[in-house]
């Protein structure tokens, strides 16, 4: 089953299931469920078409998801580095953006550290 563009595990619960598609977590699966009438405990694959066409609808008209919260993730991002504050800066140049420190770790957002060679006498 497509929903949002993704295909949706059919032997996964119906709050899990959902949490597949981007910008849907737990909560939201479940507020889901609840808005459309579906036992968040029923498995995808046994969702009726009338409980599928629910889910889709609730989704469409109240949710961002995948490529729209995507895209739109990349423009505040972007607008930030526009603007040059401070986390744009930070985004910038590959660094963490919300105040770690960086001696030891922050290997995620530096990538693969590049050695240095050491002072000569």
């Amino acid at each position: 089953m497509r929903i949002s563009g993704v295909d949706i595990p059919n032997n996964k619960r119906g709050e899990i299931a959902l949490t597949y598609i981007f910008g849907i977590g737990q909560s939201s699966a479940n507020t889901i469920l609840a808005k459309a009438g579906v036992d968040k405990n029923k498995k995808a694959g046994e969702w009726t078409d009338a409980e599928a066409k629910a889910i889709r609808d609730v989704i469409n008209s109240e949710y961002k998801t995948e490529g729209v919260l995507k895209s739109e993730i990349q423009m505040n991002i972007k607008r930030l580095m526009d603007i040059a504050c401070y986390r744009g800066l930070r985004h910038r140049r590959g660094l963490p953006v919300r105040g770690q420190k960086t001696k030891n770790n922050a290997r995620t957002r530096k990538g693969k550290r590049k050695t240095v060679p050491g002072k000569k006498k």
